[in-house]
C-alpha cells in the first residue's frame, strides 16, 4: 500500500516533469513486462516528480483491466518507492471505481481519471462521476479534462470542495481563458498538469497560467532533452525555448499530424530510433511508415 497522502502527492507531482511511459508489447501485442520495466529502469537514472503508469502514451485505452493491473503492478515493482506511480481509471463509474479500487491494492499512489469512453455528459453527471471516483479510494486524484469530459471552472471548483482528495487538474483542452478562470477560482488548492498531446509546445504559455508541471511523452527517448527543455520553460527563457521548438518539437509535430493517432504511434516509435524497441502500438492505432520512422531517426539524431 502506498504511504503518500494525496496532499504529499499533489506537493511531489508539482517538483518536476512528469514521466508517462510506453507500455511495451511483443509481436503478438501481448504485454512485454520484461521490456517494460528495464524502459522503467532506464527512465529512473533521470529525475522527474512522477510516473503515470497505462495512461494515454501508454496506450491504456487499449488494455483489459486486467492487463491494466499488470502493468501497474510491474510498475510500482520496478520504480520501489523512488516516485510516485499513478494507475489510470478510465471508462463508466462503476468501471473506473474498479480500477481506482485495484490501483490501491496494487500500491500505486494516485489515480489518474481518464475520460469516459463515447458517451457524451453534462457538468452535472461528470460531477458526480468524479466524485463517486474519488469517494471510492483514499488515493490522490488527478482528473483529466479532455474530449468528452471538460470541466468548467465551476465544476472544477464544486468537485475540489466536495472531494479532499481531488488533488490534480490535468488539462488537455488548452482553453486560455478556462485555465484563467479556473485559477482565478480554484487557485493552488490543486496542482494543474499540463495534458495537451505534445505538451512541450504549450508549457510556456500555460506557465503562465499556474500550470507547473506537464506530462512529456517525449522524455519516453529524448529524456535529457525533455528535462532541458523543461528547465529552459520554469526560467521563462524564451529563447532557449522557441530554439528548440524550432529544432526538434515542430519537425516532430509534422510528422505527428500526418494521421490520427500518431500522438501516441510517434512515441514508440521514437522508443525504436534509439534501439530501445517497445513494440508496435495495438490497432485501431498505427505505426509509423518506414520512411516516416527514417525521418524521426533523423531529427533525433539532430538534437542527441
Amino acid at each position: 500500500m502506498t504511504s503518500m497522502t494525496p496532499a504529499e502527492l499533489a506537493a511531489q507531482l508539482k517538483t518536476g516533469l512528469l514521466s508517462f511511459p510506453v507500455t511495451h508489447f511483443n509481436p503478438d501485442l501481448s504485454f512485454n513486462e520484461s521490456g517494460y520495466r528495464e524502459h522503467l529502469s532506464w527512465l529512473s537514472q533521470y529525475d522527474v516528480a512522477g510516473l503515470f503508469a497505462a495512461g494515454g502514451t501508454g496506450e491504456g485505452f487499449s488494455l483489459t483491466p486486467a492487463e491494466i493491473d499488470t502493468v501497474v503492478r510491474a510498475a510500482v515493482s520496478e520504480v520501489n518507492g523512488k516516485l510516485p506511480v499513478i494507475a489510470p481509471a478510465t471508462g463508466g463509474t462503476v468501471t473506473a471505481i474498479a480500477q481506482a479500487q485495484a490501483a490501491e491494492a496494487a500500491g500505486a499512489d494516485g489515480v489518474l481519471l481518464l475520460p469516459p469512453y463515447l458517451t457524451e455528459a453534462g457538468q452535472r453527471g461528470l460531477i458526480e462521476h468524479v466524485s463517486a471516483v474519488c469517494r471510492s479510494t483514499n488515493l490522490g486524484v488527478t482528473v483529466y479534462s479532455r474530449a468528452n469530459a471538460i470541466l468548467t471552472d465551476v465544476s472544477v471548483a464544486e468537485l475540489a470542495d466536495r472531494n479532499e482528495n481531488l488533488v490534480c487538474l490535468k488539462d488537455g483542452v488548452g482553453n486560455i481563458e478556462m485555465m484563467t478562470r479556473t485559477y482565478a477560482r480554484v487557485g493552488d488548492r490543486l496542482t494543474y498538469i499540463g495534458g495537451l498531446p505534445t505538451a512541450e509546445t504549450f508549457a510556456l504559455p500555460l506557465l503562465q497560467l499556474g500550470v507547473s508541471t506537464y506530462s512529456s511523452a517525449i522524455f519516453n527517448f529524448v529524456p535529457e532533452f525533455a528535462l532541458g527543455f523543461y528547465a529552459d520553460v520554469l526560467a521563462q527563457d524564451r529563447e532557449a525555448v522557441y530554439r528548440k521548438l524550432n529544432e526538434f518539437i515542430l519537425p516532430y509535430l509534422d510528422i505527428r499530424d500526418r494521421t490520427k493517432g500518431y500522438a501516441v504511434s510517434i512515441v514508440k516509435a521514437g522508443v525504436t530510433a534509439i534501439g530501445r524497441s517497445a513494440g508496435p502500438v495495438r490497432p485501431p492505432l498505427q505505426d509509423l511508415s518506414e520512411d516516416e520512422l527514417a525521418q524521426l531517426t533523423e531529427l533525433i539524431g539532430r538534437i542527441k
